[in-house]
């Protein structure tokens, strides 16, 4: 079975992911680039962050902060 990227998945800007984890946009633009969330580059150079992807790393960062 080959992954395709789901065209019906929502993609996120980095200010919605921001709003998400109550960190500056600018935070997830770090993540970003150090790779420790997936981004898309629109083609005018901004970033998107797949929904799906988000709310795992979201969930286990909060997983995280319960231990």
């Amino acid at each position: 079975m080959t992954i395709t990227h789901d065209a019906g998945e929502r993609l996120m800007t980095p200010g919605e992911v921001a709003a998400m984890f109550r960190v500056d946009p600018k935070t997830v633009t770090r993540w970003a680039s150090a790779g420790r969330i997936g981004s898309i580059r629109t083609p005018g150079g901004h970033r998107r962050f797949r929904e799906s992807e988000v709310r795992t790393l979201l969930d286990g960062l909060t997983s995280e902060a319960h231990h």
